[in-house]
């Protein structure tokens, strides 16, 4: 990577708020390096090289201009890590599922202009799109409180985003479905079909994977019923109508089973609260991690001065940083 400090270990502190997240720091890194290089792969910031002298330093702050949920700081700290290593100060940080306010400062950093500069973008790129799937997701978590139903993602994301994408769901009161294809055993209609029945597919799986949760798609209710009585633990409800799903908590309920019932398939907030009211348990929105707009946030200078002081207490400390 090219740029001035580009490629920087992550600080400690910074890697100790990801691993609190729930987030790999090394996969972190990883994704920020390659956002990084899409900016730098071409020379360094030729504009910022030109316009702001090179021992300028300043106060930022990064600040909504709508209303939603926080989602992503650490991994922009991480992408001022990578650019201005230990020469940076964090004077204020919002926590991430944190409710935003319209010109309130979600996070205030001090350091030099140049390297502040180099990382706006690609810091801002994470934190609105990130933010964008927590605000979205709260929405959804809003309109099913005191129904009992949580919503949930899907694998609806952007390669290379997964982990991220997940995570901000998170932050916006929603739970994850599975991460991959092999922590958990989903049965979709096409592997219905390759088997035969819902029934042979969820023995081939027994079989198979044994130790893995499964959940079974059913396209209709003769389907649940068969679902029902092979024994399965969760049943996805593909595009049922709201009385559908009625009819088959109903039908759960009758059979004195234990099993759980997931909404899926053209669902949309103003219609969540009725399918939640059915009594289902879970709705799946892969839109929150698809389909959900950028939350708008900017980065301002709001003062600016000469010469960083020699004996700046640097916000992050990289005495014991980490790198992949």
């Amino acid at each position: 990577m090219t740029g001035p400090g580009a490629g920087r270990r992550l600080s400690a502190g910074t890697a100790a708020d990801l691993r609190a997240a729930g987030l790999d720091p090394c996969e972190v890194h990883r994704v920020v390096s390659a956002a990084l290089a899409e900016d730098l792969r071409y020379g360094p910031d030729v504009t910022t090289e030109a316009t702001v002298p090179s021992d300028a330093v300043a106060t930022a702050e990064i600040t909504p201009r709508a209303p939603g949920a926080l989602a992503g700081a650490p991994v922009a700290l991480a992408v001022f890590d990578a650019v201005l290593g230990a020469g940076y100060e964090v004077l204020g940080c919002a926590e991430d599922g944190s409710e935003l306010a319209v010109g309130r400062p979600a996070l205030t950093l001090r350091g030099p202009v140049r390297g502040l500069l180099t990382a706006e973008r690609t810091a801002l790129n994470f934190l609105c799109h990130l933010s964008g799937i927590a605000t979205a997701t709260a929405r959804w978590v809003a309109a099913l409180a005191g129904t009992g139903a949580v919503v949930r993602d899907s694998r609806k994301t952007l390669p290379g985003l997964r982990e991220l994408e997940k995570y901000a769901v998170r932050c916006g009161g929603g739970q994850n479905h599975r991460m991959g294809l092999g922590d958990s055993v989903l049965i979709k209609d096409n592997h219905v079909q390759a088997a035969g029945s819902v029934a042979a597919a969820m023995a081939a799986v027994r079989v198979r994977a044994a130790g893995l949760h499964c959940e079974v798609e059913v396209d209709d209710l003769a389907q649940l019923t068969e679902a029902l009585q092979a024994g399965a633990a969760e049943v996805l409800l593909d595009n049922f109508t709201v009385a559908e799903c009625a009819e088959a908590v109903r039908m759960v309920r009758e059979a004195g089973t234990a099993t759980r019932l997931e909404a899926s398939g053209g669902l949309t907030l103003p219609t969540a609260r009725a399918y939640a009211e059915t009594g289902v348990d879970y709705l799946a929105v892969g839109a929150l991690t698809h389909s959900s707009p950028f939350l708008d946030l900017g980065m301002d200078l709001a003062t600016a001065g000469r010469a960083v002081d020699p004996n700046i207490t640097p916000g992050r400390d990289h005495d014991d940083a980490t790198h992949p």
